[in-house]
C-alpha cells in the first residue's frame, strides 16, 4: 500500500494508473521523407506528434545519393517513409522496404500530373499542354519530380500526409486536421502572394542550370530555359547555343544550386556580361526559401 496525502492506494491501483497515464507520454510516430522539404510539410501537419527525419542530408545531390547503413537502420524502426518520386527512389525504395517490411510507404506524388524535363536546350518544361489531374504523358522527356516548388502540387502531397498520419494515430486525427488547415491556409496565401508578384511577366524566361524549376514556372507563367540535360553539362557546341539564346532573350542573371557544380553557369554568366545567383530547391524552411527564390526570379525577369 501507499499512502498520498489521506488516500491508500494499493500496488494494483497504481499500476492502472501508470498504464493510464502512458498514452499522453507516448512517443511521437517516427517518420522517413527524401529531402528536406517535405519534413516541413509533416512538421507542418504532425507537429509535435511526429518525429520526421530527412534521408538526403543538406548538400546532397538527390537524383544519386546512397543512404548510409545508420540511416538503413534507423529505417528498420520508422513507422511510415513518404516518397516523393525523385530519382534516387527508383534504386533505393525496394531496399528500403525490405529493412522494414511493416513501414508504410507512401508515395505522396499519387495523383500529380508530371511535366517533362526538358529535352533540348532553350525548350521549357512548362510549355506543353497535359491532360487530366492524373495523366502522365511525359512524350518531352522524363518527367520532372520536383513537385515540391509549387504551392498547388504541395497541398496534394499534404493530403497524402494527412490520411497516414490519421490512419497510423487514429487517436490524435483532430491534431492533424487542424494542422493540415492550417497548413492549406498558409499554402494558398503563399500561392496568392507569388501570383500577384509575376503578374503580367507572362512567358518571361530565367536560365538555370539544373532544371528544377519547372512546376514553379508553369504555376507562374514563367518560361524555365535550363543549361544542364539529362544530368549532363552541356558540350561546347551547346554552349554556344545557350549563350547565343541567352543573348537573344536578354538573359543576365543564371540560377545555380548548391548541389551541383557552378563551372559551367560561371563561364556562360561571363560571356553574357551577367552573373550567377543561388536558388536551393531543397531548402528545410520551404516556404521562406520559396519566397526568397520567388524575389530572385522576378529581379530577373524583364
Amino acid at each position: 500500500m501507499k499512502r498520498i496525502g489521506k488516500l491508500i492506494l494499493c500496488p494494483a491501483c497504481l499500476i492502472l494508473m501508470t498504464l493510464t497515464v502512458l498514452p499522453a507520454d507516448a512517443a511521437p510516430t517516427g517518420i522517413f521523407v527524401s529531402i528536406a522539404p517535405q519534413k516541413y510539410f509533416v512538421e507542418k501537419i504532425g507537429g509535435s506528434l511526429v518525429d520526421c527525419s530527412v534521408l538526403v542530408p543538406a548538400g546532397a545531390d538527390p537524383h544519386t545519393y546512397e543512404p548510409k547503413p545508420r540511416q538503413m537502420a534507423a529505417l528498420a524502426k520508422t513507422a511510415v517513409y513518404f516518397a516523393v518520386g525523385i530519382d534516387f527512389e527508383k534504386a533505393w525504395l525496394a531496399r528500403i522496404a525490405s529493412a522494414n517490411p511493416g513501414m508504410r510507404i507512401v508515395h505522396t506524388d499519387a495523383g500529380i500530373t508530371k511535366i517533362a524535363m526538358a529535352k533540348h536546350y532553350g525548350e521549357a518544361a512548362n510549355d506543353r499542354k497535359h491532360a487530366g489531374p492524373t495523366s502522365h504523358d511525359h512524350a518531352g522527356g522524363a518527367p520532372d519530380p520536383h513537385i515540391w516548388l509549387a504551392p498547388a502540387l504541395v497541398k496534394v502531397q499534404a493530403g497524402h500526409i494527412l490520411q497516414t498520419l490519421v490512419a497510423v494515430d487514429p487517436k490524435n486525427q483532430s491534431h492533424y486536421k487542424t494542422g493540415y488547415g492550417n497548413f492549406l491556409r498558409e499554402l494558398d496565401a503563399l500561392d496568392g502572394e507569388l501570383k500577384a508578384l509575376f503578374a503580367g511577366r507572362k512567358g518571361e524566361p530565367f536560365m538555370v542550370f539544373h532544371p528544377s524549376w519547372g512546376y514553379f514556372a508553369q504555376a507562374y507563367g514563367l518560361k524555365q530555359v535550363p543549361i544542364e540535360m539529362e544530368g549532363k553539362e552541356p558540350k561546347p557546341a551547346q554552349l554556344h547555343q545557350i549563350i547565343r539564346q541567352a543573348r537573344e532573350r536578354g538573359v543576365k542573371v543564371i540560377f545555380v544550386q548548391p548541389q551541383f557544380s557552378t563551372k559551367s553557369a560561371e563561364m556562360l554568366s561571363r560571356e553574357i556580361g551577367g552573373q550567377i545567383a543561388l536558388v536551393d530547391p531543397l531548402a528545410e524552411n520551404w516556404a521562406e526559401n520559396l519566397r526568397k527564390a520567388a524575389g530572385k526570379f522576378r529581379k530577373a525577369v524583364r
